[in-house]
């Protein structure tokens, strides 16, 4: 197909409009699963992101006749749960200037808080192009719904460049990761705290062997049916024990993730007694690990840090991954190494004088991001991370 063919704007109201294989194709080899085909299949024909649970589908799509060139995944959003990006704030302000914020358009995926590519366009064509003809998509059929504006969540560094360039208002906000610098092994990690922070951390990880318990990673062939019925059960039961928490998921979403993305799924496990007491649901690239979901049905001191933190830290370790990301929240991370880290979003909302509001909010929550870094990286603690050279083979080291 030419590449000057007119482009065809398809608004799809289910993932399942698109053939699975043309909508992969657009991403790029070793992506986060959350843009895959598959796991938008999985939240949605779970009945976990449909209309009736606030996420109405609104993929955006552009055409070359039958060729898919580029795409955007969008939802029609009800209310503002699942994006952990907070604008209840600005809703309430809505509501005082008599403008509906619901329903909104969302650019991203539901449920899932991390930086990913949202703009996905075929190898071989003017990614420019393409990724202007999308929001100006975006940006139409927002208006044609009845839509208060555009919001685009977790972009790439680039895709937040090119929107704040294009008119949006561009937020910065902090998640906390953990970075890899070239670890050898876990006591590389623990080295680069002080002495009283370093046996801190040797004293919580060290809990579980007095407490019986057996921590394990399960990955690959090794998971079954069984283990996708755990991550429910943890991902509810912390749910059900916050006054914050609400059950978004289906169960149906775990069998789907497990049975079409078993390559990038794995769950850590803590086993007391012969019985799992507790579980962490994480997703995972070659690179980067993807902290979800955790619960437990026992309390156990530093449970939480030990499979949550400490095991897939020494994991990634092991295997080489550059990154984990343990999703939102952060005060407890960051006194364990996770580093303050960028993640952007980006605005447009149609009422004038709300969105003249929130940029003004934007300006002035910018100006208190500077010291609110500072201190997690004084909390944070690190030392520089300086690798002993290697030896010279027949040398001594001394």
């Amino acid at each position: 197909m030419p590449v000057d063919t007119p482009l065809q704007v398809r608004i799809l109201d289910a993932i399942h409009d698109v053939p699975a294989a043309q909508w992969d194709a657009l991403i790029a080899p070793g992506a986060p699963p959350f843009v895959r085909h598959a796991w938008l299949s999985a939240m949605e024909e779970s009945g976990s992101a449909t209309e009736e649970t606030g996420w109405a589908p609104h993929h955006l799509t552009l055409w070359r006749g039958r060729k898919l060139v580029a795409a955007a995944p969008a939802y029609l959003k009800f209310h503002s749960m699942g994006e952990y990006i907070y604008d209840f704030g600005w809703a309430n302000a809505a509501a005082q200037l008599g403008v509906e914020y619901y329903p909104k358009l969302l650019v991203g995926g539901p449920l899932s808080p991390a930086t990913v590519p949202r703009f996905l366009t075929a190898p071989g064509e003017d990614a420019s192009v393409l990724r202007r003809a999308l929001l100006e998509a975006a940006v139409q059929s927002a208006e044609d719904a009845g839509c208060s504006g555009v919001h685009v969540l977790y972009p790439t560094d680039e895709e937040a460049d090119f929107l704040e360039e294009a008119g949006l208002a561009r937020r910065i906000t902090l998640q906390f990761h953990w970075k890899n610098p070239g670890y050898q092994s876990y006591d590389d990690y623990l080295a680069r705290f002080d002495s009283k922070r370093r046996h801190q951390l040797k004293r919580e990880r060290a809990a579980a062997g007095p407490q019986g318990i057996q921590l394990r990673t399960v990955r690959g062939a090794d998971l079954g049916p069984e283990h996708a019925k755990r991550a429910y059960t943890f991902y509810t039961s912390t749910c059900e024990r916050h006054a914050w928490g609400q059950v978004q998921l289906t169960p149906g979403f775990f069998d789907r993730v497990f049975q079409h993305l078993p390559q990038s799924v794995e769950m850590v496990e803590a086993v007391k007694d012969g019985q799992v007491i507790a579980g962490a649901f994480n997703l995972v690239t070659p690179e980067r690990l993807y902290g979800r979901y955790w619960g437990c049905t026992q309390e156990h001191p530093f449970l939480h840090f030990n499979v949550c933190l400490y095991q897939s830290v020494d994991d990634c370790i092991q295997r080489g991954r550059k990154v984990f990301e343990p999703g939102a929240g952060g005060e407890h991370k960051v006194s364990r190494g996770f580093e303050p880290t960028a993640v952007h979003s980006a605005h447009l909302i149609f009422d004038k004088r709300l969105d003249k509001a929130v940029r003004g909010f934007l300006r002035m929550e910018r100006m208190r991001l500077t010291p609110a870094v500072e201190e997690a990286e004084r909390i944070c603690g690190l030392k520089p991370w300086n690798p002993a050279p290697p030896v010279a083979p027949g040398s001594t080291g001394t």
